[in-house]
């Protein structure tokens, strides 16, 4: 569906997949199949890779005080110490909500009184690699003791929106998911304090 229609131009036809085959697997973590694709126009492309890997969600909670919250640590993907919200894999039969409100329990110790979805993001248009939910919490409260069971070490911040957006405009966040997340939920919080339209 195009977002955009006062910018549509002649229609556009997507690929059709002719075959496909699974180069590489490891569950639940990630499979590799390599595509042969028919072009709009006859062509076919061979080898054409797609990465399937697990969708996961990720939350960006702000507390009563108006403080998001944060996890700090190690992420084997930048091969560093990193500040990101909560986040995790969806499990089999779980819905996105049902996963971001365990997880913010999880890494957190939090409950959230209101929470709004921020849409779904696949990560990379070319080659797929996971489908980002995203979701907003408001009015959490810290109700547990935080039990992430990651392999990682972890340190949960409460920081103030002031210092997270200027951190986020700074570039400061390494993760695309963290990035977007953020942004996200900026722009809501935004909205819902009818700062603007």
């Amino acid at each position: 569906m195009d977002q955009f229609p006062e910018l549509n131009g002649e229609p556009l036809d997507g690929w059709q997949t002719v075959k496909r085959e699974l180069v590489f697997e490891r569950r639940p973590w990630v499979r590799l199949y390599s595509d042969d694709v028919r072009l709009p126009d006859g062509r076919v492309v061979e080898g054409y890779l797609h990465l399937d890997t697990p969708g996961y969600a990720v939350i960006v909670p702000v507390d009563e005080q108006g403080r998001i919250g944060l996890v700090r640590s190690y992420k084997r993907g930048v091969d560093g110490v990193d500040v990101q919200p909560p986040a995790g894999v969806l499990d089999p039969g779980d819905t996105p909500l049902g996963t971001a409100q365990r997880e913010l329990r999880e890494e957190l110790g939090a409950e959230g009184a209101e929470w709004y979805p921020l849409g779904s993001y696949v990560m990379s248009g070319n080659y797929g690699a996971g489908l980002a939910h995203i979701f907003l919490a408001t009015g959490c409260r810290t109700v547990t003791e935080p039990d992430s069971g990651d392999l990682e070490q972890q340190q949960v911040l409460w920081v103030d929106r002031d210092t997270v957006r200027a951190a986020w405009v700074a570039g400061a966040f390494q993760q695309l998911g963290t990035a977007a997340a953020l942004g996200l939920a900026l722009e809501k919080l935004r909205r819902l304090e009818g700062s603007q339209p």
